[in-house]
């Protein structure tokens, strides 16, 4: 009996370390928390105003489902140079999430750092494969030109055909007996008289801005720029003007060596020095600039400016002050044709919004993750927030987006406030049945003004398809080097020459300092992958 009971013991310690030993091989790759679920770290950017992750009813519920428990890290500013650092590092969360965060070019240069989706996909993405079922565009998105797929796109369905609309305030116009301008000259008269007449008849004839736009960064341009009064000119850019690639009857080209960029820069040189634009246009961030527009009880403080939707722009108490109005033309003697940035593509669409890492120890809970953002219910919270607080679910499987709970804000910021927003990856079926908000519902009235143009764009020979050209490694990584000194060098000299001026004296140098860089080399590139895009079409 004694024996017996010796055996059973030393039988019982050696199940005891073996269970240990094969617990610290688990534990050195997949990690699981004590009911089971798969642990993996995440990173996301998101926008300034979004709330923390963990307070977001929708995600909980998501990474039930799938089984997982994410370490989120939520980055809200500097990506780009937390990015590089992270990346030559080669030590990356297993997902990342947000608009383009991790690019074509970043997968190509940082080879094997990132997974092929395509596989597990195929084994773990009913919701994924359905997209690609039904908007076939979100499968050439996310396909490199061998058929892997490193980066996930998003189809978020309801958006116009343009992000940036130009408001005015027509209260002021209507103080001063102004009518809207319909040119640069008759913008820079209504500008100065904004200026220098009390427009927001409060009796302080100094506490208005006439003109504001959002603050550049310094790897391009996008929503909310004035580069979308290169349309003055016939110029038709795309996603508010990006690195400057546009196409002009068929042929790419680059307008930060346009001498249309140049007149546009120099009018607004003009407008800075005369104390029309916000002279803390270049300092201030974007928060500060939208609180900026939102005045002060009553009385607006901006006068003409860029946005998605009244609203949003200038909150709830003087939205109704502003209106959008036409593109207008470069002079009153231009007759050709006024376009403005054309932005569907970039609005509905979005490339690599979520991407995993190599070195995931369980690719397919991380993948059980990813498709449940991709079943359109929960992208439909990802997109306005969770059922209950923001949006409705009926009896009959439709939906109500919900006006903000907080009375006082507006539905964009509430958007923006309670979830990932447009930032984050989603598919909104076609088939979804839903009721928009009341800033998505204004939004078609106030882009009315923009249709005009859009009705006549030749939308096939002048609107650059950028995001479904898909580059090789090789010329992906070429482009990059040559973009990187492009942008750092051209996005400077547009904040020099706007607030200090000079760019008549600088053009023809800085335009042969760009070339030498290597910028018709892109050009040859993007061109000879545009025909071919082109020639697919047909």
């Amino acid at each position: 009996m004694k024996t017996r009971l010796v055996f059973f013991l030393s039988s019982l310690v050696l199940v005891l370390m073996l269970a240990a030993c094969s617990n610290e091989e688990a534990t050195e790759g997949e990690k699981q928390t004590e009911d089971g679920k798969v642990v993996l770290t995440g990173l996301i950017t998101k926008h300034p105003l979004t709330k923390d992750l963990e307070d977001m009813e929708w995600l909980q519920e998501v990474e039930d489902r799938a089984g997982v428990e994410i370490k989120w890290e939520e980055v809200t500013a500097d990506w780009d140079q937390k990015k590089g650092a992270m990346l030559a590092g080669g030590d990356i969360p297993d997902i990342i999430i947000g608009p383009n965060a991790i690019t074509d070019a970043d997968f190509a240069k940082f080879t094997g750092l990132f997974e092929d989706l395509a596989p597990l996909i195929e084994e773990h993405g009913p919701n994924i494969q359905t997209m690609f079922d039904e908007q076939p565009a979100t499968l050439a998105l996310a396909s490199q030109d061998d058929g892997q797929i490193f980066g996930l796109p998003k189809y978020q369905r309801f958006w116009p055909q343009t992000a940036t609309m130009q408001f005015i305030n027509k209260q002021w116009l209507d103080n001063l007996g102004l009518e809207e301008p319909t040119n640069w000259d008759e913008l820079f008269d209504v500008l100065m008289a904004f200026k220098e007449e009390d427009a927001n008849g409060n009796g302080d004839p100094n506490d208005e801005i006439p003109m504001d736009f959002a603050p550049p960064g310094t790897t391009g341009f996008g929503f909310f720029h004035p580069t979308v009064l290169l349309g003055s000119t016939g110029m038709t850019i795309t996603g508010g003007g990006g690195q400057g690639y546009f196409l002009e009857d068929g042929e790419v080209k680059n307008f930060f060596v346009d001498e249309r960029y140049k007149e546009l820069v120099a009018f607004l040189n003009k407008l800075y020095s005369n104390g029309l634009i916000n002279q803390e246009v270049f300092t201030q961030d974007y928060t500060k600039y939208q609180s900026v527009a939102r005045g002060t009880g009553e009385d607006a403080t901006v006068g003409y400016t860029f946005g998605w939707e009244s609203t949003d722009r200038f909150g709830l108490n003087i939205s109704d002050q502003y209106t959008s109005f036409e593109p207008m033309k470069q002079s009153a003697d231009y007759d050709g044709d006024v376009s403005w940035s054309y932005d569907y593509d970039n609005l509905n669409y979005g490339v690599n919004f979520v991407a995993l890492s190599s070195q995931t120890a369980n690719k397919e809970a991380a993948m059980k993750f990813i498709n449940e953002l991709y079943d359109p219910e929960v992208s439909l919270q990802i997109l306005f927030g969770s059922i209950g607080p923001n949006v409705e679910k009926s009896e009959d499987g439709s939906y109500k987006v919900l006006p903000p709970q907080d009375e006082e804000m507006d539905p964009g910021t509430w958007k923006w406030t309670s979830t990932w927003a447009d930032n984050g990856p989603m598919y909104i079926s076609d088939n979804l049945e839903v009721e928009l908000g009341a800033d998505m519902q204004a939004v078609k009235g106030q882009q009315a003004p923009f249709d005009k143009v859009f009705e006549t764009l030749d939308k096939e020979n002048n609107v650059f398809p950028g995001m479904f050209l898909k580059y090789s490694d090789e010329d992906n990584n070429q482009m990059s080097l040559i973009n990187t000194d492009f942008m750092n060098l051209a996005m400077s000299k547009f904040a020099e020459w706007v607030s200090s001026g000079g760019i008549d004296s600088q053009w023809e140098d800085y335009v042969q300092e760009v070339e030498s860089m290597g910028l018709q080399t892109n050009l040859d590139i993007m061109q000879s992958y545009y025909d071919e895009y082109k020639n697919n079409q047909e």
